[in-house]
């Protein structure tokens, strides 16, 4: 399913085939870490409802304003970065840390994914945490140079739509992780 990852490898892959791959290393550095914090820390901490609440609601609010300052700049030409590799790689750190989506997938259903490879030991689980990333990093970098290489068959109006669904996504997902943040205070 499209999340604001994919949206910004959409938005960087215009410019740059190798786009994709800087990405999923900047979500790496951000997935490892958590990965192995949650595996020798956090597994044995329950944590509490406000908590949740808190990431939903904060993580929500920095995909609308993502979303939202990606609207406003739809216009404007970007001039090619002279660093576009550490701005893919920060777009890819940005992103993830930034993703409420990703924070509670994580301190969730992950946890409990972790808990089980527990059982299995440390080298096991670092194994799934290298296949597990070396499948995202496979993934965004077919995608971005997908659309690197299909670029010139974009129009004006293909790319203004292309775009418009990157905010969406970004917006729609921020109010997503902010409404299930509000329904679990109410709950």
């Amino acid at each position: 399913m499209p999340g604001p990852l994919f949206a910004v490898t959409v938005k960087k892959a215009s410019k740059s085939k190798t786009a994709g791959a800087l990405i999923a290393v900047g979500h790496g550095i951000v997935e490892f870490p958590l990965m192995f914090l949650i595996f020798f820390v956090l597994s044995q901490f329950t944590l509490p409802i406000f908590v949740k609440i808190a990431v939903g609601l904060v993580g929500g609010l920095l995909m609308i304003f993502m979303g939202v300052q990606a609207f406003r700049n739809r216009h404007k030409q970007e001039e090619v970065s002279v660093d576009l590799k550490r701005d893919s790689v920060l777009a890819g750190v940005w992103t993830t840390a930034a993703n409420a989506g990703f924070i509670l997938w994580w301190l969730t259903i992950g946890t409990t994914l972790i808990l089980n490879a527990r059982q299995f030991g440390l080298l096991e689980f670092s194994i799934f945490a290298g296949v597990h990333w070396l499948t995202d990093f496979l993934w965004y970098t077919v995608v971005a140079l997908l659309i690197f290489k299909s670029q010139r068959f974009w129009t004006a109006r293909i790319h203004m739509g292309i775009t418009l669904f990157c905010v969406a996504v970004f917006i729609g997902f921020g109010a997503y992780f902010m409404g299930s943040a509000l329904w679990s205070l109410l709950a």
